[in-house]
């Protein structure tokens, strides 16, 4: 999917550029001279994520249903989806912790349910429940990853990003979620991964600590690091993806960036009414949702808003609320899961 890369040497870091298919260029380099020039380049060749037709089976269910797509090189990807969607079995089966039942999968180039040992020194991974020792401490537990790598991140560096400087003599189980979500991500970035997963990696931060967060992962961003994020804060996503990929049932339900996916949400509007209404009969589209609310899947023009008002007047039918122009990526993950689900 990606043309041919140029390079533009700039000092002291390296910027290299690819030219899509369309023809928009896109930074996609990381500083850091030649070396990591060469690393990205030679990267941009294939995808740094592969999923062909991945499917998985517990028992006689599937939980996740011939699903494909592709992560590139140096994309903040984020997979989203409500609970049993099949995202986190995904995930795992990236990370190399399950094999799929059928289709392909590649990572970095890499099979990670066979060449699971060549994958990790290269990819970070941040488990939502963090999986750490409950009375180890910080400081051991940086100094121990640490030992893993042959060129670490510096732990100094670390401790003052996510502000573990006060915590590292604390036990893990004396820690607040907040300070453990931190210490977590600080392990995933310690090795200088090429490939992140991150799952859920504000979950339980206060509202400064998660932009301080997201700042964190824009400059990873910005650096070239390929992101996988999962969440379920969708304004996370909205902010900070690249593309996203939205999961239901099983299925891969939708995959487009965050303003593509908020376009078509606004091409609809909701309202809630004082009586439940026939939706057969409406006159327009509509999908009836909680507490009186309905959502009609047509743009908010003068046209649509008038048959509106004249079929609930014809019927003597309270408007008790109206919303146009609101479009945002909850309201199209909504939508979509909604629609998967038969609702």
């Amino acid at each position: 999917p990606l043309g041919q890369a140029v390079r533009r040497l700039t000092s002291p870091s390296v910027r290299v550029y690819a030219v899509h298919g369309s023809g928009r260029w896109e930074h996609v380099s990381t500083p850091g001279g030649a070396r990591a020039s060469s690393f990205v380049h030679r990267e941009l060749m294939t995808p740094a994520i592969h999923v062909q037709n991945l499917t998985k089976r517990y028992g006689g269910r599937e939980v996740v249903a011939g699903i494909s797509f592709e992560v590139q090189p140096g994309e903040l990807f984020s997979l989203l989806g409500p609970n049993g969607a099949g995202k986190t079995t995904t995930i795992e089966t990236l990370e190399g912790y399950r094999r799929p039942d059928s289709g392909q999968v590649r990572v970095l180039g890499l099979d990670p349910a066979r060449e699971g040992s060549r994958l990790y020194r290269r990819i970070g991974v941040m488990l939502q429940e963090g999986g750490l020792y409950p009375t180890t401490r910080p400081g051991e537990l940086l100094r121990l990853y640490s030992a893993f790598y042959d060129d670490p991140e510096p732990i100094d560096k670390l401790v003052e990003q996510l502000g573990l400087r006060d915590v590292l003599r604390t036990p893990v189980q004396r820690l607040s979620g907040g300070q453990r979500q931190r210490l977590s991500l600080a392990l995933a970035l310690i090795g200088r991964p090429e490939l992140l997963f991150l799952d859920e990696p504000t979950s339980g931060l206060d509202p400064q600590a998660r932009q301080d967060t997201w700042a964190i992962l824009r400059s990873l961003h910005e650096q070239g690091r390929t992101i996988v994020l999962t969440t379920h804060y969708l304004e996370e996503a909205e902010q900070l993806a690249d593309r996203v990929a939205i999961m239901n049932a099983g299925k891969l339900v939708a995959l487009d960036t965050p303003a593509n996916l908020v376009s078509r949400s606004r091409d609809q509007f909701r309202f809630r009414v004082a009586e439940p209404l026939d939706v057969q009969s409406f006159p327009l589209p509509l999908e009836p949702e909680e507490n009186g609310w309905y959502l009609a899947p047509v743009p908010a023009s003068p046209r649509n808003v008038r048959v509106l008002a004249e079929h609930l007047e014809a019927r003597d039918v309270r408007l008790l609320e109206l919303q146009t122009g609101t479009g945002s990526l909850e309201r199209a993950f909504l939508t979509l899961t909604s629609q998967e689900a038969g609702e």
